[in-house]
């Protein structure tokens, strides 16, 4: 007996970070697409209490204790539930590990979903939201897929029109970057001035409604990146060697640091990813397209 949940990565197509809240956390205008790259979550009753396997690429940097996001959605939902939290959580991982793609956030979601069929707990999907927001701010994306609107912290939705399909390469640095540490960096970057409240552009939300590509090119933008650059320079070789090859845009993708390049169709997307690869700025380079529905079971 075992329940699979496939969930997809996200690329920011819009991230406005607002100044540092009393709390730590930032306000953000966060607009999410759910891309075709995916983590299968499998769960099965274990004799052996709460357990975590990993297998894929870059398996070993992922965590197999009770801080990995999958265990804690086992945790919370057993608890709301008066369950024994008695599973074997096995993930599949194709997400890049550590890459602002919400790799662990999808875990969580995945997880949450496959413990709720698992358990036959029926929860509503207003409470796995509710779930997912304790878990993090990606994790309530990571449930819904699509396109959406994060405000708050990122974890409160509105989903958002899509009017065709947007062609993405992401291209995988040599190494990692916290997500604490980029907004910390955001924060001392910007020490001294006026952050504006984060709003989303709507000149981008008509983009995606038309399903205009170019369009959407000339409004996508992040917040983060220049912290992120100022992090890990390199990172901007890698975004003129896209831009170079024809991409539409470039892009930071959330804290980074995967790098994301929109472009026209397929074979525009085989040519970037080539001119990528040949560059030799970056560890390796994915290709897949968006909207994509959120976590869904498999497998049952």
């Amino acid at each position: 007996m075992s329940v699979t949940v496939r969930v997809p990565a996200k690329v920011n197509v819009q991230l406005a970070v607002g100044a540092a809240r009393p709390d730590g956390f930032h306000d953000l205008a966060n607009v999410f697409l759910a891309v075709g790259l995916y983590d299968e979550v499998t769960v099965t009753p274990s004799p052996d209490g709460l357990r975590i396997t990993c297998a894929g690429p870059d398996a070993g940097q992922v965590p197999l204790d009770r801080t990995n996001l999958a265990a804690r959605a086992a945790l919370v939902l057993a608890e709301r539930y008066g369950r024994t939290p008695d599973v074997h959580i096995h993930i599949d991982k194709d997400i890049p590990v550590a890459g602002g793609m919400a790799g662990g956030s999808a875990d969580g979601a995945g997880a949450l979903v496959a413990c709720d069929a698992l358990w036959g707990t029926n929860a509503s999907r207003d409470e796995l939201l509710d779930i997912c927001a304790e878990l993090g701010s990606d994790v309530p994306f990571s449930l819904v897929g699509g396109a959406a609107l994060g405000t708050g912290r990122g974890e409160q939705l509105r989903a958002l029109e899509v009017g065709g399909t947007f062609h993405w390469v992401f291209a995988m640095a040599h190494r990692g970057l916290s997500t604490p540490a980029v907004f910390r960096e955001f924060d001392r970057l910007g020490a001294g001035t006026d952050i504006p409240e984060p709003v989303a552009s709507q000149d981008l939300l008509d983009a995606l409604a038309k399903g205009d590509a170019d369009a959407l090119a000339a409004a996508v933008s992040n917040d983060l990146q220049p912290a992120a650059l100022s992090l890990f320079p390199d990172l901007a070789d890698t975004l003129a060697a896209g831009r170079s090859a024809g991409a539409l845009a470039a892009l930071v993708s959330g804290s980074g640091p995967t790098t994301a390049f929109l472009v026209r169709d397929t074979g525009a997307a085989a040519q970037v990813a080539e001119a990528l690869r040949a560059s030799g700025t970056c560890r390796s380079v994915r290709t897949a397209s968006g909207p994509v529905p959120g976590a869904t079971v498999v497998d049952q």
